[in-house]
Order: structure tokens, then sequence, then C-alpha cells
């Protein structure tokens, strides 16, 4: 049995190059394509051919994710995508060429990316309990970056200020390292990003954390105080990210790439590069990943109509 299913997966998993592709949605050196090549190497070893990363970036990461849906089922191409590409754009963009829930097949989910609320040290607030103060007290003097219109930091952000009753400007940049070079300078005075983005900067003191949109305090933030935890239950910005197969893929198949990704996930030095990463590892069964896939798609249809934005 453990023979056969072993040939199974080795004949399906190879293409006629014996290489597996692993598409990622963004250009290399961003988060998901550093992580992407981890699993990458990981997976070269455990499938015992090939594994390499190709990038198909555009469309906030759709593109990778509509060149998955019209591949061979056969474990040749699949795709490391985050939570944006999966279950926002579909609801974001005009012409998004897939169908999230109908067009892949779960493997698992990799890594969790905690996003910060940072502000800059000029602003006088220590706590989202201050700057909720400041702001009402302040309407339209602040503004807020984003990493452009319809991204993570943007809509969460109006979801946020919704649910606060806030008046935040919102100005929109062509990536998260711009917006971080005004929010230092002053410019804009609130962001909502990444660990990894933001990390250094609190910790020279450029920027002030206020506080931490994962359910429990992140690991480079440990004494943070959360979103959550500071009157807004069940607000979470810890975008995740996952690999999936196209549609029709064998569970066999996705079963043996399952089983070495979360050994890999597991395994104390890939954790420390996923940390290094401003990640969270978060390994899952097929089964775990299906579900949030499934749980996701209400939520973040919820959230991008009542933002009103719609990307051509």
């Amino acid at each position: 049995m453990a023979v056969a299913l072993f040939a199974l997966g080795a004949n399906a998993q190879n293409s006629s190059s014996g290489t597996t592709r692993i598409l990622v949605g963004f250009p290399p050196g961003q988060a998901t394509d550093l992580v992407a090549r981890l699993v990458a190497e990981r997976l070269t070893i455990a499938l015992g051919h090939p594994v390499i990363v190709e990038n198909r970036p555009g469309q906030g990461g759709s593109i990778a994710l509509a060149q998955l849906a019209k591949s061979p089922p056969d474990g040749s191409v699949l795709s490391l995508s985050a939570l944006a590409a999966y279950v926002v754009n579909p609801y974001l963009y005009k012409n998004v060429a897939y169908d999230s829930v109908k067009d892949f097949a779960p493997i698992g989910v990799v890594a969790d990316l905690p996003m910060l609320m940072v502000v800059h040290p000029s602003v006088p607030a220590n706590s989202l309990k201050e700057l909720i103060a400041y702001a009402k007290e302040n309407p339209g003097k602040l503004a807020y970056g984003s990493s452009g219109n319809g991204t993570l930091s943007h809509l969460l952000m109006e979801d946020f200020k919704q649910r606060a009753g806030l008046q935040i400007l919102h100005a929109p940049y062509p990536g998260s390292a711009k917006a971080m070079v005004d929010l230092m300078g002053g410019l804009v005075q609130v962001g909502l990003d990444t660990v990894a983005v933001t990390q250094a900067h609190i910790k020279t003191g450029k920027l002030r954390l206020i506080a931490a949109g994962t359910p429990k305090p992140p690991l480079a933030f440990p004494n943070a105080q959360t979103i959550a935890q500071q009157g807004f239950e069940g607000f979470e910005a810890a975008p995740w990210i996952a690999l999936s197969a196209p549609a029709g893929t064998p569970l066999e198949i996705r079963t043996r790439i399952n089983e070495a990704l979360v050994k890999a996930i597991q395994s104390p030095e890939f954790t420390e590069k996923l940390v290094s990463l401003g990640a969270v590892p978060r390994p899952s069964s097929i089964n775990e990943f299906g579900e949030l896939l499934q749980s996701e798609q209400a939520r973040w249809k919820k959230i991008v109509e009542k933002s009103g934005v719609r990307v051509d």
C-alpha cells in the first residue's frame, strides 16, 4: 500500500520535465516569494525531484491563481498564495479569472503574516483608546498610509475606522516601502502593515506600536496589546499564506505534499527562517485549509462591500 501510494505521488507530481512549479503572484524578494522558496527547498528533498518557484506578479496575486486554475490537476503545478488573492480579489477586481472555492484543491496553510498598527511619534497616543480619542477630537487631522488601493492595509484600516467611528484620511502608496518612508517623515500619521515592514522602525523609535492585529501578541512583540484586546473583539489583521493545487488533483497527491509541508513547517530551522521574515508558522491539514478558505469568503465579501472599493 505504501509503495503504491509513493509511486502514485511520484509519477503524478512530476511534470514532463520532472519538475514541480510553485506559482507566486508577487515579484522576487516579496514576503510570499521568500516563503515559497523555503517551501520549494524542503519539498524538493521530500518529493525527490526539483520544485521551483515561478513568479507571476500582477492583479494583487491573482494572475498566479488564474494560471493555477488552468493547470493540469496532477501536482506538477501548485501555488503559494496569500489570503488576498484567494478571498479578497474576487470581490475587489472586476475580472478575476477563477472561483476560489471551485477551482482549487487545498493542500495546507504555511504561515500567518501579522500586521501591526503604528503611529508617528508625534501622535499623542500610546494605546488604541488614546488614538481613537485623539482622532475624534481632531477629525480629519490624521491620515493613514496604505500600500495601495484595495490592499489589506487599506481594507483593514477602513474596516477598523468603521468599527471605531473615525474620520482618518487615506493616502494610498505604490507599495509598503514608500508608505513607511512618509509615515516616518510625518506626512501621514498612522499605518497598518506587517511585522516584516514595521519591526525595524518600531525598534529604532521611528514608529510607535499601538496594537497588534493578531489574536495573541506576535512573537516579535510579546508584550503588545492586540486590537481585539483593546475593545474590538473579532478584529483580526493577520493574513495567511497557503499552498493549493488545481481542482481535481487527487487526494493522494495532496496528502503526500501536505505531510512534507507540515514536517517542514514544524522543523526548528524552518520556523526560525519564517520568524525572521515576520511570519508565524501555521501548519494545517488539508481539511483545515479547506474550511478556512470557505469561512473567509463571507468575511471578506462583507469587508470589501462595506469599503466601497473596486479595482479595474
